[in-house]
């Protein structure tokens, strides 16, 4: 590389929060075909972006998320020389593939995988994994918290459309609630997929609920939100990460609330990273970029550790980010629950007002 590369790469990484111009060797782990084929795409947009940004390399691996297939993975990303790798769809892929990378000292962050029991797994066996993704319980956990800070005066119900999800979530809030002296004056079990929800409206009222979380989908939401209206019933309406979803066919009405990952690419600290993109013609979506952020972070970490392995400074790291500032536990998790408190205005959710969180 030229001193002019350098120079060149240097300039770009400062835009994006990346510090140093240490060049790196950097896996990425994703899927080329199969059902993840598309999510996969948005993994490599995404840190190729940032690796072009920070005159980092980028070895592309493909995960097929099959049993056993961690290990040609692992194979793959030490011929390659990689100094780190993000990206790991599956949890197959990580549990095959992290003993071997714990040998070679190459940490792997991945930006999607949840499973308590792959976490556990690592901790135990000291493998090098991070994770920049939620981990299960991080939305009722939040949920918890914010009607704990803004509803604890309040007559609240939990509803739920009777689906795991719904069911386990609902659950789970109440869990938390209840030794903090919080009992719902309200709970109850409707039928999703309705075109009204009158009845439970009414319902909701005659308990005296005012604030109400729903553990069911975006349309039963909206739907809920209109008949409450129409009925002359003011309901504070929260559900979970479930609300991002096509605002069809009844519209959401402003000021329902959700706990969700917010929109990366409406963050201050994504502005970097979105004109990087556009250059592209890479539209900013899915896990475009989380990937862009992994990338960051390894670059950074890479950057301090200078020619020691990188996992030391991932783990004790505080990093600048496309999706902002990332930093890990002593447990490898992110110290920051992501989930947010975010409020429907309009025709898409924003951050809720930082007085309210």
């Amino acid at each position: 590389m030229t001193a002019r590369r350098f120079i060149i790469a240097g300039l770009l990484a400062s835009l994006v929060g990346c510090g140093s111009a240490s060049a790196a060797v950097i896996g990425v782990v994703a899927p080329r075909s199969g059902p993840y084929a598309s999510l996969g795409a948005q993994i490599v947009q995404g840190a190729r972006a940032a690796a072009e940004a920070a005159g980092d390399t980028v070895v592309e691996v493909d995960e097929s998320c099959d049993e056993s297939s961690g290990a040609a993975v692992a194979r793959s990303l030490v011929d390659a020389r990689a100094a780190a790798a993000i990206g790991f769809l599956c949890v197959e892929t990580l549990t095959t593939a992290l003993p071997q990378l714990k040998a070679e000292q190459i940490p792997a962050i991945s930006i999607s995988v949840r499973s308590k029991i792959l976490m556990e797994d690592a901790s135990r066996n000291g493998w090098p994994f991070f994770r920049m993704a939620p981990v299960e319980g991080d939305e009722a956990e939040k949920l918890a918290e914010i009607i704990l800070d803004l509803w604890k005066a309040e007559p609240i119900a939990l509803v739920d459309d009777g689906t795991i999800y719904g069911r386990e979530l609902a659950s789970a809030i109440r869990q938390q609630l209840e030794p903090m002296g919080i009992t719902p004056v309200f709970t109850d079990t409707f039928r999703p997929g309705q075109e009204q929800q009158v009845a439970l409206v009414r319902r909701l009222a005659k308990a005296g609920a005012t604030h109400v979380f729903v553990g069911g989908d975006r349309n039963d939401m909206a739907i809920i939100a209109r008949d409450a209206v129409s009925e002359g019933i003011p309901l504070t309406l929260i559900g979970g990460d479930t609300l991002r979803a096509a605002n069809r066919p009844v519209p959401l009405r402003d000021g329902v609330l959700a706990v969700a990952l917010p929109d990366y690419a409406t963050l201050p600290s994504a502005a970097a990273a979105i004109t990087a993109l556009q250059t592209r013609n890479i539209d900013p979506d899915g896990y475009v970029l989380p990937a862009y952020a992994a990338v960051e972070v390894v670059h950074q970490a890479i950057s301090r550790a200078g020619n020691r392995p990188a996992t030391a400074a991932i783990a004790s790291g505080s990093f600048n980010a496309a999706i902002g500032p990332i930093a890990f536990g002593v447990d490898q998790e992110l110290k920051e629950n992501p989930f947010r408190l975010l409020e429907w205005r309009g025709s898409a959710f924003a951050l809720s007002h930082p007085a309210t969180e």
